[in-house]
C-alpha cells in the first residue's frame, strides 16, 4: 500500500503538504507517516536536562501531531502514523526513506517568501537524484480549493 510520507516540523508551508497528503491518501487508499525530527542541539546538556528536554520536546511533537491526526482522521478518514527521530532533519529524513520501505511518496511544502522554497525543499532536491522515492513539493500558496482539486 501506498505512504505518503509528511515532514512535520514549525514551518507554515508544512501545513499545505499535510492537506496535500491527506487528500491524496484518501483519494487513492494510501496512508501517511508524520515524520518529526528533534534535532541534536536540544540535548547538549547535562545528562538529566538533555533527558528531560527530549521528553518535553516529544511531548510538543505528539501534541502537534495529534491536531493533525484529528484532522485526518475526521476530515478524510486517514489515520496517520507518528514517527520521531533525532537527529539532523535532511539525513533523517533520508534514512527514514531508506529504512521504510512502504514510503512511496515525499510530501514537502514550499515557503511563499522571497528567500526560497525552503531549507528542506532546498536540501533534499539536491539529492533528489539518489532518492527512491519521488518529491512531491506543495505551494505554500495553494488555497484548499486548489490543493482539493489537484488531489
Amino acid at each position: 500500500m501506498r505512504k505518503f510520507m509528511v515532514v512535520l516540523d514549525n514551518s507554515t508551508e508544512c501545513l499545505n503538504a499535510m492537506r496535500f497528503a491527506a487528500m491524496r491518501a484518501q483519494n487513492t487508499g494510501a496512508r501517511v507517516e508524520i515524520l518529526a525530527v528533534i534535532p541534536p542541539e536540544e540535548f547538549n546538556h547535562w545528562i538529566g536536562v538533555g533527558e528531560i528536554m527530549r521528553e518535553e520536546s516529544r511531548a510538543r511533537i505528539e501534541a502537534h501531531y495529534e491536531i493533525f491526526a484529528k484532522w485526518m482522521r475526521e476530515k478524510h478518514g486517514v489515520d496517520p502514523e507518528l514517527v520521531i527521530r533525532e537527529g539532523e532533519m535532511v539525513p533523517e529524513i533520508l534514512s527514514q526513506i531508506r529504512e521504510d520501505a512502504e514510503v512511496d511518496i515525499l510530501v514537502l511544502g514550499a515557503a511563499t517568501d522571497r528567500k526560497g522554497p525552503g531549507p528542506l525543499v532546498t536540501q533534499l532536491s539536491k539529492s533528489s537524484g539518489s532518492l527512491d522515492v519521488p518529491i512531491v513539493i506543495v505551494p505554500g500558496s495553494l488555497s484548499k480549493e486548489q490543493l482539493e482539486a489537484l488531489s
